[in-house]
C-alpha cells in the first residue's frame, strides 16, 4: 500500500506522528493508498525551506528558469498516459477528460517557459531631461498554494508555473483526495533538477494544514481555489495579516438558448458542460435559460440524450459520466435534488445509483429539472454535481437578466445565430468568461481564468494575468543629469 509523504527542501518525509488518511477510488471504494497528514510544525519547516531557497532562486535569470520549465513540460508530455490513469483512479473523471487535464498542465508548462524571455516591464519617457524611467516585475516571495481535487494537476500548474517562473518559492497543499497526482507532479520537478526548497509539498487538511499556511507570517501570498465558504475564511485570515490573496471560487453558470439557436448543437454543449466531470467543475453549467419557443424541442432532445449517457468507472474508454468524489458530495447532491422536487418539475434522473454495477462507487444519475424559477435555491446555490435547472424566458432581454441574477460570475454561454444578440451578450453578461455557441467549460491556458462577484477577488489564474498574481511592480528612475531634478516641481 503506497504512502504519500511530504516533500520539503528536496527530501521526502512523513509528517510527525505518522498520522495518515486513506485515499479511496470514488469509482469502487477501493483503498488506493494512504497519505500523511501534516500539522503546523510541518508547514513551518516547509516555509523555512522555501525562505532559504528564495534568496538564490530569485537571482536565477528568468530565461534559465524558463528552460527548466520547458524540461518539466517535456517530462509531463512523456508521462501523459501514466499521469492520466492515476488521475482517473483518484478523481474518478473519465479517462478522456483526465488526458485533457494533463494536457492543460503540459500546455501551461510550455507557455510559462516562454515567459522566461517575455517577462516584460515598461520603458516610458521621463518628464525631466537626462533621466530614464522604467518598470520591472519582481517576485512576491513565498507563495502558498492551496488547490482542489477536481483538477489536481491542471489548477496546480496554473498556480505553480507562474509562481516559480517569476522567481517565487512555493509551499503547496493539494487536496487530500488526490495526493497521488501531487506526488507524481513533484517527482517530475525533482527529476528535472528543480533546486531543493523551491517547491515544497505538504499534505494535510484545510482545517489544520491550510489554516497554518494562511496564518504563517512568512508566506507572502496565498493562491486558493475551492469553495466560496472556505475562500471567505482564507480572505479574512490573510487580510488580517495584510497578505496578498488570490481567490478562485464557485460558479452558477448558465447556458442561454435563444429561438434562433442550433438546438442540436446546444444539446451537445449542455450535456458536456452539465454532466462532464459529473458536474464537478466550477465552470459546469447548472442553469439552462431557454426561450419558450424552443423549450419543448430542447427538453425532448436533452432528456433523450441524457438517458443514453454511459455512467461508470472512468477507466472505461466509453464512459461519459464518472463517479462523485466522495459520499459527502453524493449526499449534498441528493439533498439539493430533494429541494428541487419542490421547486421544479423533474424530467429525468434524481437518484443515487445503487445497483450491482455501481457497487462501492459514488454515482448519481444525471438530473434535469424544468420550469424552475430564477430565484429557486437549485438555480442560485452551487450544487457541484450533475444537476441542471431549465429556466424558460420570453425574450433575450429577460434571458440576460436571469443570467446575471446570480451571486457568482464565472462563466456564461449563449447559443444564437443572431449576431446582434452575440455582441450584446458579450457586453452585458457579467461573468469573467463568455462562450458563444459552445458550453461553459473548456478554458484555454493562454487567457485569464476567473470570474466576477463572489467567484473571486479580482485576480486571475492562467495566461499572462497570472503573472500579476505572483509579482510586484517596481518603478525605477535613473537620473544622469548630475544635478538634483525635482519631479512635479515648477522650476521656472
Amino acid at each position: 500500500m503506497p504512502v504519500y509523504h511530504n516533500y520539503v527542501d528536496g527530501k521526502w518525509k512523513e509528517a510527525v506522528g505518522a498520522r495518515r488518511r486513506k485515499v479511496l477510488n470514488p469509482a469502487n471504494g477501493q483503498v488506493l493508498a494512504n497519505v500523511t497528514l501534516s500539522s503546523a510544525s510541518e508547514v513551518t519547516e516547509a516555509v523555512a525551506a522555501a525562505k532559504n531557497a528564495y534568496s538564490s532562486w530569485e537571482k536565477v535569470p528568468a530565461p534559465e528558469r524558463g528552460e527548466l520549465l520547458f524540461e518539466i513540460a517535456q517530462q509531463l508530455k512523456q508521462k501523459k498516459e501514466e499521469l492520466s490513469q492515476l488521475l482517473t483512479s483518484e478523481n474518478g473523471k473519465p479517462i478522456q477528460e483526465a488526458r485533457g487535464e494533463v494536457q492543460e498542465a503540459i500546455d501551461m508548462g510550455f507557455y510559462m517557459a516562454g515567459e522566461g524571455r517575455r517577462l516584460f516591464g515598461q520603458a516610458v519617457p521621463a518628464e525631466l531631461p537626462n533621466k530614464q524611467a522604467f518598470s520591472m516585475r519582481c517576485p512576491v516571495g513565498i507563495a502558498g498554494l492551496i488547490t482542489p481535487w477536481n483538477f489536481p494537476i491542471a489548477i496546480a500548474s496554473w498556480k505553480m508555473f507562474p509562481a516559480i517562473m517569476t522567481g517565487n518559492t512555493v509551499v503547496w497543499k493539494p487536496a487530500v483526495e488526490t495526493p497521488g497526482m501531487a506526488d507524481a507532479f513533484v517527482r517530475i520537478l525533482e527529476e528535472c533538477g528543480l533546486p531543493p526548497g523551491v517547491v515544497n509539498l505538504i499534505h494535510g487538511t484545510g482545517e489544520e494544514t491550510g489554516v497554518a499556511m494562511v496564518e504563517h507570517p512568512d508566506i507572502d501570498i496565498i493562491s486558493f481555489t475551492g469553495s466560496e465558504e472556505t475562500g471567505r475564511q482564507v480572505a479574512a485570515k490573510a487580510g488580517a495579516r495584510l497578505k496578498k490573496v488570490s481567490l478562485e471560487m464557485g460558479g452558477k453558470n448558465a447556458i442561454t438558448v435563444m429561438d434562433s439557436a442550433d438546438i442540436d448543437l446546444a444539446v451537445d454543449g449542455i450535456l458536456w458542460s452539465g454532466f462532464g466531470t459529473s458536474g464537478q467543475r466550477c465552470t459546469a453549467a447548472s442553469r439552462v435559460i431557454v426561450h419558450r419557443r424552443v423549450q419543448d424541442e430542447l427538453e425532448r432532445k436533452l432528456v433523450e440524450r441524457t438517458k443514453q449517457l454511459k455512467i461508470g468507472n472512468g477507466t472505461d474508454e466509453a464512459v461519459e459520466v464518472g463517479p462523485i468524489i466522495n459520499k459527502k458530495g453524493l449526499e449534498k447532491i441528493h439533498h439539493y435534488v430533494t429541494i428541487g422536487k419542490e421547486e421544479g418539475k423533474l424530467l429525468c434522473g434524481g437518484q443515487v445509483l445503487r445497483d450491482a454495477s455501481y457497487q462501492g462507487g459514488n454515482y448519481y444519475e444525471p438530473t434535469i429539472f424544468t420550469n424552475v424559477q430564477p430565484e429557486a435555491r437549485i438555480a442560485q446555490e452551487e450544487i457541484f454535481g450533475p444537476v441542471l435547472s431549465i429556466i424558460p424566458v420570453d425574450s433575450f432581454t429577460e434571458a440576460l437578466k436571469v443570467n446575471n441574477n446570480s451571486a457568482f460570475g464565472l462563466s456564461s454561454s449563449i447559443f444564437t445565430m443572431n449576431v446582434n444578440e452575440v455582441f450584446q451578450a458579450l457586453n452585458e453578461m457579467d461573468t469573467g468568461i463568455v462562450y458563444v455557441n459552445a458550453g461553459t467549460t473548456g478554458a484555454e491556458i493562454h487567457l485569464p481564468f476567473g470570474g466576477t462577484k463572489t467567484t473571486g477577488n479580482g485576480h486571475r489564474d492562467s495566461g499572462t494575468a497570472s503573472l500579476d498574481v505572483f509579482t510586484e511592480w517596481k518603478s525605477v528612475y535613473v537620473d544622469y543629469s548630475g544635478k538634483l531634478q525635482r519631479a512635479q516641481i515648477d522650476n521656472n
